[in-house]
């Protein structure tokens, strides 16, 4: 798997572009927020990367940001979703606001994006529900805290295990203020799931 490229763009032409490593010139397709960010022919860039595999071919993403890439990558586990849908969704409507319409089940919103009909903005809206990880801000989140805090981490860990978002949340919130550690928080947490 290609995880990231890091080399000279040798051509631009939406979605598509080509970037030049080694003396390798890679195919990549691209959202549009990958694109207003690129700099000039000629010049470096490093991008994260996702490969997909068909029969009949073998396709470069190319992403800006973690939180794009992480999102495509939750969009094309969606039934009826392939890449194009999930490239044009990340094109017309930033990761923030995606989250936000899930959230907010915002299905007028979702359907703005070409190629997404009323029973494509619904499956996105159920599926994509649970799926959805807080933004990394320096601050906590309206999903949950910060990634970098002791929360944070303990939040990931939760819903590495398999619990909700709103679930995690609910569990570190029982645990009461203080200052834990990681390990501790997940622990206290762990407690009182198994206290229900």
């Amino acid at each position: 798997m290609i995880g990231s490229l890091r080399g000279r763009i040798a051509a631009k032409r939406p979605p598509q572009l080509t970037v030049e490593v080694g003396g390798l010139g890679y195919e990549l397709e691209a959202p549009m927020s990958t694109f207003f960010h690129l700099p000039a022919i000629g010049e470096e860039v490093r991008l994260l990367t996702h490969l997909v595999v068909r029969e009949d071919a073998h396709v470069l993403y190319g992403f800006a940001t973690e939180e794009e890439r992480r999102l495509f990558r939750s969009l094309i586990r969606v039934s009826g979703v392939g890449p194009k849908i999930a490239l044009a969704l990340l094109s017309g409507i930033s990761v923030t606001a995606f989250a936000q319409c899930v959230r907010n089940e915002d299905i007028t919103a979702l359907t703005r994006v070409p190629g997404v009909g009323r029973k494509t903005a619904e499956r996105l809206i159920v599926e994509m529900r649970d799926r959805l990880t807080p933004p990394h801000a320096a601050g906590a989140t309206a999903a949950g805290p910060a990634a970098t805090t002791p929360e944070g981490e303990a939040y990931g860990a939760l819903v590495a295990l398999g619990y909700r978002p709103a679930e995690a949340d609910r569990l570190l919130k029982a645990v009461g203020p203080g200052t834990h550690s990681t390990e501790e928080l997940i622990r206290r947490a762990l407690q009182g799931a198994a206290r229900e």
